[in-house]
């Protein structure tokens, strides 16, 4: 199938999805008719060509495969049960199924996999499964834990949310409080995907990165005074602003200090410094909003070395007051550090990670050494942290840009 069609079945994925959970109120029963319809996409559109309509085709075809496992359901056990779809029905697509709200089903998706009844971190899971389809390696990657135990966190959400009998409808303002932190926290999560992909030959998933951004306005519209809803939304804006400028012609990184200002999307950095100033001045301070003041630093600078770090260094510091132990929080600190104090402070910054068990091998940690050791002038000890940091990531264009930076400086030691 061409990268246009399956660009295609991801962004409709989730919509179809909210649609047959809507009609049918069976989440785990949806999602795998869902997955057969889009597999039954994936080898029919390629011969016959992709359907006028084709949220309505998948819906129609997810339609038919949960209705015949109802059927089936029902003919086993026997049971003297009417089917609450007639047989003209099944083989229909639904009178509305061209003007289904697709955009509302996504949103209430989001929220429904969000359900008080899961714990956090099963309930963020699961959303990044059945809203942004990241796959179960991709989401355990996110989390910093095994396959095999993410894959069952995820079963086991699915089927809380089944026993919970959740409508599938939008939450109450009360309801919605008390799912908002996790249905910020999964969005920020598919952003950053997309942003930089965890694996694959890609650096960035624009799709992911993109229906982030729409879900999150969406999510604005809903609670237009939420601070940390502003603030999220304008952190995507400001970095999504400079994608352009993160690859070369060859699909290779491009790290921030060598990129072309002037491909900067100077739109999407206005919007998202507009967000984030009348989102501080509102007094209730949070995680998402200091990001984006962070990002609005680096994006408004005319360069790295003009840039305000000192302004940077103090924002890290309030926001690691505000979010607590977070190691990936403490390796983007520390480079702000190295600015700052110099790359031996920043190193020390770094030693108690060597003791983290959630990044002692995680990539990030290895290529920052590296950077800060090239930064003082250890060559030898920056090759070993970027092969270290290139063995240890699943991304082609990180790991090439890692070997490539331990190449030149094995160079420039000849």
């Amino acid at each position: 199938m061409s990268e246009v069609g399956e660009h295609l079945l991801r962004d409709l994925a989730p919509q179809v999805l909210g649609a047959v959970v809507r009609r049918y109120r069976d989440f785990e029963a949806a999602e795998d008719a869902v997955q057969e319809a889009l597999l039954a996409a994936s080898t029919t559109w390629p011969r016959d060509g992709v359907p006028e309509n084709p949220r309505a085709w998948l819906i129609q075809v997810a339609a038919r495969r949960i209705t015949d496992q109802l059927r089936s359901e029902i003919a086993r056990r026997r049971r003297e049960t009417v089917l609450a779809v007639s047989a003209e029905d099944d083989f229909a697509p639904s009178p509305d199924s061209e003007h289904e709200p697709e955009k509302e089903d996504t949103l209430l998706l989001l929220f429904m996999c969000c359900h008080p009844s899961l714990t956090r971190t099963s309930a963020i899971a699961l959303t990044l499964r059945a809203v942004a389809g990241l796959t179960t390696a991709e989401i355990a990657h996110a989390f910093m834990v095994p396959e095999p135990t993410m894959a069952q966190r995820i079963s086991r959400a699915k089927q809380l949310v089944k026993k919970s009998g959740a409508g599938f409808q939008m939450p109450t303002a009360d309801q919605r409080g008390e799912r908002l932190s996790a249905v910020l926290h999964v969005l920020y999560l598919i952003f950053n995907e997309g942003y930089s992909s965890s694996s694959g030959d890609a650096l960035s998933r624009v799709d992911l990165s993109s229906e982030a951004i729409r879900l999150a306005r969406g999510v604005q519209q809903l609670l237009p005074n939420d601070p940390e809803v502003a603030g999220l939304l304008a952190l995507m804006r400001l970095t999504d602003a400079r994608r352009r400028a993160r690859t070369g012609l060859d699909g290779e990184l491009i790290p921030l200090d060598e990129q072309d200002r002037s491909l900067w999307d100077r739109e999407a950095i206005a919007e998202g410094v507009q967000l984030v100033t009348q989102a501080l001045s509102r007094g209730a301070v949070g995680a998402y909003q200091l990001q984006a003041a962070i990002a609005a630093c680096h994006d408004e600078a005319a360069s790295t070395q003009s840039t305000d770090w000192p302004q940077i260094l103090a924002l890290y510091g309030l926001l690691e007051r505000v979010s607590g132990d977070n190691p990936m929080l403490t390796l983007n600190r520390a480079v702000a550090l190295a600015m700052v104090e110099g790359p031996q402070a920043a190193l020390r910054l770094l030693e108690p990670l060597s003791l983290d068990a959630r990044v002692a091998t995680h990539h990030r940690l290895s290529a920052v050494r590296g950077h800060l050791c090239e930064m003082s002038g250890q060559h030898a000890l920056a090759v070993t942290h970027y092969q270290d940091a290139a063995a240890h990531t699943a991304s082609t264009p990180e790991r090439n840009y890692l070997l490539m930076k331990a190449a030149r400086l094995r160079d420039q030691a000849r």
